[in-house]
């Protein structure tokens, strides 16, 4: 019986024992859940109000950081642009900033060169990145993406380059004509053949002033404020025209086809640049007696017809390397045929502002040695007229304009009756194949 008591005492204590122990681990596990721990900092709204409805808005990528460099609040530019992983500032220099933003409360900024997520070409991401305190524990990172503003600057530098040095060497070669003139005074001969090159010159300088013109104006007009439907054969007719005489001097046979009844809508003056530098370039890069095709046709699209002319021509060609940049400023394929043909470098550029002005676009197909294709390819005349009515209405019925009567007519943009007469199946449009190289 002793021993049974003593086991039972025994017993009796333990269970006390565990009890008491479990009590206290439950009330120790409450007290620890309910202390604040530094996860639940992260998590928890710790922004002032109104600063994240803020920072959603601006167009800058915003980072906020805590005391311990941990990131509470980041916009998804900031992901995008590889600023965050892991829940921290990937950028040394910018948590540096942080740092030190935190310690004196001064702002900051800095411009930075960052390499580029995803790509293996060493292209560097321009930022301008700002740090400002926000609070009394945070820290503010503001980060602007800079790149496609250093683009366009260095462009324009780029261009303005290119066009000192273009202007420099028609003018210097007339200042030293100029005085081969006067030193040949006593030679008729001389100055004949002096005078003869100083005309070139002046025409390559007036060519070049004139493309600088052209080119501004593309730029900053807008060709559909005076759209207008324009034919077709008119635009081949005045292109052939302006190439006439160098196209008779190299017998180079100009043929046109597919243009008749075809309508496209635009500046006719730009439409009329840009067609004539094509087939001015073709003229112009083909050896003596060969063919120059100018080909049209329609191209039925589901968001509406475009008018597809086509140039040809049996030159020199172009190499791959070279079909990416011919689009560019003052680029030349061959610089030295360009300086023998009076060429600027900045036809094909306006071809491209012009095509893409108008809502359409210029490609090219080429060979070397066995010549080039040129393919404009711009809005049909009824189907971009269609579309601007069709979104004239929509504007009249949402500004409750539009109460006339259903049955009403409406006027061309010239308030005249439709021009175009052909009609608008596209059974109707000429067709052609593509244009390939003449043999």
């Amino acid at each position: 019986m002793d021993v049974n008591a003593a086991v039972a005492a025994v017993a009796a204590i333990a269970g006390v024992l565990t009890g008491v122990i479990a009590m206290l681990a439950v009330r120790f596990s409450e007290r620890e859940q309910r202390r604040p721990t530094r996860t639940s900092l992260h998590t928890d709204p710790v922004l002032p109000p109104g600063v994240d409805t803020v920072l959603s808005v601006l167009r800058s990528s915003a980072v906020v950081l805590d005391e311990a460099d941990a990131v509470v609040k980041a916009s998804s530019a900031a992901y995008a642009l590889g600023l965050v992983r892991g829940g921290k500032l990937a950028v040394e220099p910018m948590l540096k900033m942080a740092r030190d933003t935190r310690r004196d409360g001064e702002i900051r900024q800095v411009e930075l060169d960052l390499p580029r997520r995803g790509t293996g070409r060493g292209e560097a991401l321009a930022v301008s990145a700002r740090v400002a305190p926000l609070g009394s524990r945070l820290v503010l990172l503001l980060v602007e993406d800079l790149t496609e503003a250093r683009r366009i600057e260095a462009v324009r530098r780029d261009f303005v380059a290119n066009v000192s040095h273009e202007l420099k060497t028609p003018v210097g070669a007339l200042s030293l004509l100029s005085e081969a003139v006067m030193d040949a005074s006593d030679d008729p001969e001389a100055v004949e053949r002096f005078a003869g090159r100083m005309q070139i010159e002046a025409t390559r300088l007036t060519n070049l002033v004139q493309e600088l013109i052209d080119l501004s104006r593309v730029q900053n007009d807008d060709p559909l404020e005076d759209a207008e439907p324009v034919r077709v054969d008119e635009l081949v007719a005045e292109a052939i025209d302006r190439c006439r005489h160098a196209a008779g001097t190299k017998e180079i046979t100009m043929a046109a086809a597919g243009a008749d009844d075809l309508r496209i809508w635009g500046n006719r003056g730009q439409l009329a640049a840009a067609l004539g530098n094509l087939v001015e370039n073709a003229v112009n890069y083909s050896p003596a007696r060969t063919r120059v095709g100018i080909a049209a046709r329609t191209v039925v699209q589901p968001g509406g017809d475009l008018i597809e002319i086509a140039v040809t021509d049996q030159g020199i060609g172009i190499s791959e390397k070279d079909k990416e940049r011919v689009f560019e400023r003052f680029y030349r394929v061959d610089p030295a045929r360009s300086r023998a043909t009076g060429g600027t470098g900045l036809g094909l550029a306006i071809v491209k502002h012009v095509a893409a002005s108008h809502g359409g676009e210029v490609t090219v197909w080429s060979a070397e040695g066995q010549g080039s294709t040129f393919t404009l390819r711009l809005p049909e005349a009824r189907a971009a007229r269609d579309r601007a009515h069709r979104m004239s209405h929509r504007d009249d019925d949402t500004e409750g304009l539009g109460g006339g009567a259903g049955g009403a007519s409406h006027p061309t943009p010239h308030g005249s009756a439709d021009p175009s007469p052909h009609s608008s199946d596209p059974s109707a449009y000429a067709t052609l194949p593509s244009p390939e190289v003449l043999p």
